[in-house]
């Protein structure tokens, strides 16, 4: 029987359930792709938004803030653009069986971790120990 069909929409994932079963990375995979078409709808809005607001604006002072908007928007789109490069990335671990594990330590990751970011790569301490290091280094 295959996850799609007996996982609920309710389902939270449990550690008292095997790790990394076959409904918890459905409900993962479920996730990811939730995630990744709002994040291509918010961009599909906005370049029609853009298409849209296309307009000569006499004054400078208008026209100035509309391009900072405008700037901003593309700013945010660019950091979301590499997010679903990042889902994408986290749906092919999903497929090859290396979903939920510390790519550092070969450990799991917490269920709490990957809920609340799902497309986390590292465990908690392994991701904290990486900042301390890149810290150190900028400091340099």
């Amino acid at each position: 029987m295959k996850a799609e069909s007996f996982l609920n929409d309710d389902y939270r994932p449990a550690e008292t359930e095997p790790f990394m079963n076959d409904r918890q990375l459905e409900y993962f995979r479920r996730k990811l792709l939730a995630w990744k078409n709002e994040l291509l709808s918010d961009s599909r809005d906005t370049i029609e938004g853009m298409k849209d607001a296309t307009r000569n604006i006499p004054d400078i002072a208008d026209r100035a803030s509309e391009e900072t908007d405008r700037s901003i928007e593309l700013r945010t789109r660019d950091r979301q653009r590499k997010l679903v490069s990042k889902i994408d990335a986290a749906l092919r671990r999903i497929d090859e069986g290396e979903y939920g594990y510390c790519e550092i330590t070969g450990e799991p990751i917490s269920l709490r971790r990957l809920d609340a970011r799902p497309i986390a790569t590292m465990s908690l301490e392994a991701q904290e120990r990486h900042e301390r290091r890149e810290r150190v280094h900028r400091d340099d």
